[in-house]
């Protein structure tokens, strides 16, 4: 038996992923395709035991090592998202890369599966083999780059589809080639010094873009009949609100929303203008504003969402909360954008706030529990973000107790955010925009699944978000009413970076050439989002339009106990 123990390990891995072969087996159904896929799949499985019989030990010990990273990367990424590792979601991954300490400490217990399961993996390769296999060495030293450059070929011909259901140690190396590919043959060009023209008149006044996260329009009081209490829907002092109600976000990935909300990118050509022209922060800066970014939801200088050390050369004040727990998070940006509404300085704010993200079983105090029945208390207490899914296996039930938490989350991270804001806020002279990165799916009409976003066939409410303007009284800037009963419930978050260079004084006719339509003039927008941002290698984004029609509100809940319910 111990002369097989290399063959055995490999065909016991093999074997583990079954149901991975035999859901893409059933996907692909009877066909010319079936067998295009059994000829990939026997290719790549007999290349992989062709490189346990590579005779060289260096080489064969560094093949293993390859395909044992790749296998594990992707086992762990299936078990923690229980979804498909695509070529889009790989390049998110690469480009959050500074967030790998934070995500090996939360999905540890995936870690620690994948890499006991790769071991199988890792010892069918690198073990001396016990017999020699009649074909060259070269040969065999080559069956794994012809593995790998095998399904690359594939998928790029097919704009980063093909490789579900092959052996999975393949896919993160043939994704990575690709990546690799599209870098070195990146011509987008350099980024652009600011060049649209501006009115030669100094801002006085702070202007504030508000980002929370994973905040679904349809669970505000401002927009449906029994949403939770916002504090955006009373009237305060010296404040005029606007709601433009439901907007359609960029996309239903905070990534790629908030990129674009930097960089202005449109629906026909955010690629471009995301990697070339300038960004928020140079506009501000060229119109005379000091620049400040609020993190609420990263610590230790970390970067998010696609910003890069570039960028933030033009950020002026950088602020997180290293030493402020997960729940309080956002209260601390409240003080702190409360303090600069204070200080007499014009400055361009832009807050991520932490907001509503999975898991919300802990982002509120006891006080605020006014939903219930609610999720278990006490294990997510300084996770920001995704978090481990031990205890809701996505059932009904679970859904029920998941929104009433969701409910919970809102009244303080949206509801006493803004509660602060008005009541120690100077907003006499500050403009401020609120929205957020993406909506929610929170399974209202029974679909299966644990996701609530970034899904690749996402319900509608994903890329629902809220979108207000809150100014001061006194501050006449823009007429806002003018095209509010025009824009509301029709706009979208590609009318904010317009509206934001209004508002620093840049000419309109060369905002509206670049970057489309601001708030201020009806904006005739196509209500989409973006489910497929990241597409390359020539495939085309997908869009999902929003259907008001259709979206699902929260019922009145007989639990609610809060006041102003």
């Amino acid at each position: 038996m111990t002369r097989y123990i290399k063959e055995l390990l490999l065909v016991i891995y093999v074997l583990t992923n079954y149901d991975y072969y035999f859901e893409r087996l059933n996907a692909i159904g009877i066909g010319f395709p079936l067998v295009l896929f059994g000829g990939m799949f026997i290719v790549l499985t007999v290349a992989l035991f062709l490189t346990a019989y590579i005779r060289q030990t260096l080489l064969r010990h560094l093949f293993a090592l390859a395909m044992f990273v790749s296998a594990v990367f992707f086992d762990v990424y299936s078990r923690v998202t229980a979804d498909y590792l695509t070529y889009s979601s790989f390049v998110s991954l690469v480009y959050s890369g500074g967030f790998i300490q934070e995500a090996v400490y939360q999905y540890r217990d995936a870690i620690i599966h994948g890499l006991l399961l790769g071991l199988l993996l890792l010892f069918g390769i690198a073990l001396k083999p016990r017999r020699r296999v009649p074909l060259p060495g070269a040969l065999l030293v080559m069956a794994p780059i012809m593995g790998v450059m095998l399904l690359s070929a594939v998928l790029f011909v097919r704009a980063g589809e093909g490789a579900r259901g092959l052996p999975v140690m393949y896919t993160p190396l043939a994704y990575l080639n690709l990546f690799a590919y599209e870098s070195l043959h990146n011509t987008v060009g350099p980024r652009e010094p600011v060049k649209l023209a501006r009115i030669d008149q100094p801002l006085n006044h702070d202007i504030v873009l508000i980002i929370d996260e994973s905040i679904s329009g349809n669970y505000l009081d401002i927009n449906a009949p029994f949403g939770v209490h916002s504090n955006l829907k009373e009237v305060h002092p010296g404040v005029d609100i606007f709601n433009y109600g439901y907007a359609a976000s960029i996309a239903n990935c905070s990534a790629d929303t908030n990129v674009t909300l930097r960089y202005g990118g449109t629906r026909a050509d955010y690629m471009r203008i995301n990697s070339t022209l300038p960004s928020i922060w140079q506009y501000a800066k060229k119109a005379g504003l000091h620049t400040v970014y609020i993190d609420a939801q990263r610590t230790g200088g970390n970067l998010q969402n696609l910003m890069t050390d570039t960028e933030k050369k033009d950020i002026d004040q950088f602020v997180q909360f290293d030493q402020t727990s997960v729940r309080d998070r956002d209260m601390a940006a409240a003080a702190k954008l409360i303090e600069l509404l204070n200080d007499d300085t014009p400055q361009l704010v832009v807050i991520n706030k932490v907001g509503a993200h999975f898991p919300v079983h802990d982002k509120y105090p006891d006080a605020f529990m006014a939903y219930r029945p609610t999720l278990p208390r006490g294990q997510f207490t300084e996770v920001a973000d995704t978090g481990k899914r031990d205890g809701f296996n996505g059932q009904p039930d679970d859904w029920v107790l998941y929104r009433n938490a969701y409910k919970n989350t809102l009244l303080w991270n949206v509801g006493e955010f803004f509660s602060r804001v008005f009541a120690q806020g100077r907003l006499d002279n500050a403009l401020l925009i609120y929205t957020s990165d993406h909506g929610q799916d929170l399974h209202e009409r029974g679909n299966p699944g644990l996701n609530t976003h970034c899904g690749g066939d996402p319900v509608e409410e994903e890329g629902l978000v809220p979108l207000v303007v809150i100014q001061g009284s006194n501050l006449k800037i823009l007429d806002w009413q003018a095209q509010l009963p025009t824009n509301k419930n029709r706009s979208s978050h590609y009318n904010i970076f317009p509206t934001l260079l209004q508002l620093m004084g840049y000419d309109l006719a060369a905002i509206e050439a670049v970057y489309g339509k601001p708030l201020s003039v009806p904006t005739t927008d196509d209500f989409t989002f973006n489910y497929r941002f990241n597409a390359r290698l020539g495939a085309k984004p997908e869009w999902k339009h929003i259907d008001l029609n259709s979206i699902v509100t929260p019922e009145q809940s007989a639990t609610s106990v809060a006041a102003g319910q």
